[in-house]
C-alpha cells in the first residue's frame, strides 16, 4: 500500500532483460516492494550504490515504459504506523493516460489527461487519481478525459515537469472508485457520483 507522495526522484542507471536498476538515496531491502512511477514492483538485488527490481514483460504491455529511461519516481511501501497523506494507491496500474493540453492557470498549470473510455466510470470531481505514482485531485471531468490543476512545487519535484503534450503516464484509478462501481453494478444498481460521495462521506 502507497500514499502517492514521491519519495525521492531515483536514476536509471540500466534496463536490461526485464531488470531495471536504480540509484538513490533511499535504500530498500530483498523482497521491499517499492512503487516505481506508481507501479509496485520487489526489490531483488542490492548493491552498496543500486538496487534491482523485476519487471515482467505482462507488466511492460500495461506500464509507460518510456517513462524508465533516465529520471523515476519512487515510493516504499507504507509501514504500520507511518502517517498517511495523499490517498490510498495500490501500485496497481489500471491503464495509460495521454497528456491532452498543458496550459497555465494563474499560479498554476492545468494538465488535460486522455484516459480509454471504459476506465472514465471511475473518474470523479474533485476524486483522487495516481498519474506515475503521484497524488493527484481532479478538478474536472469531460467525456474522455479529465483536468489536474498542479501547483509549481508539485511539478518542480516531480516527472510532471517533463510532460509534453503527447506523453503517456501510468494511470491508478482511485480504490474506493474502483470498488463501489463494482458493488452496484454486480447488484444491478444504479449509480450517481452524488451518491458516491454520500457513501465515502459515511467512513
Amino acid at each position: 500500500m502507497f500514499t502517492g507522495l514521491i519519495r525521492e526522484m531515483a536514476e536509471v542507471l540500466s534496463f536490461n532483460k526485464n531488470i531495471l536498476t536504480l540509484k538513490a538515496n533511499y535504500t530498500p531491502k530483498i523482497g521491499d516492494s517499492i512503487a516505481i512511477n506508481g507501479a509496485c514492483l520487489s526489490v531483488i538485488k542490492i548493491t552498496s550504490s543500486s538496487f534491482s527490481v523485476e519487471i515482467s514483460p505482462e507488466s511492460t504491455k500495461i506500464l509507460a515504459m518510456q517513462n524508465y529511461t533516465k529520471i523515476v519516481h519512487i515510493e516504499p511501501a507504507m509501514m504500520m504506523g507511518d502517517r498517511f497523506e495523499g490517498h490510498i494507491v495500490q501500485g496497481h496500474i489500471d491503464c495509460l493516460g495521454k497528456i491532452k493540453n498543458i496550459r497555465q492557470n494563474g499560479n498554476s498549470s492545468d494538465y488535460i489527461i486522455t484516459l480509454p473510455k471504459e476506465f472514465m466510470k471511475f473518474i470523479s470531481p474533485k476524486g483522487s487519481i495516481s498519474i506515475d505514482g503521484v497524488s493527484l485531485t481532479i478538478n474536472e471531468v469531460f467525456s474522455d478525459s479529465f483536468r489536474l490543476t498542479i501547483i509549481p512545487l508539485t511539478i518542480k519535484n516531480t516527472l510532471l515537469k517533463t510532460y509534453k503534450v503527447g506523453t503517456s503516464v501510468n494511470i491508478e484509478t482511485d480504490m474506493f472508485a474502483r470498488y463501489i462501481y463494482n458493488i452496484f453494478s454486480k447488484n444491478n444498481k444504479t449509480l450517481c457520483w452524488d451518491e458516491v460521495d454520500k457513501i465515502m462521506a459515511s467512513y
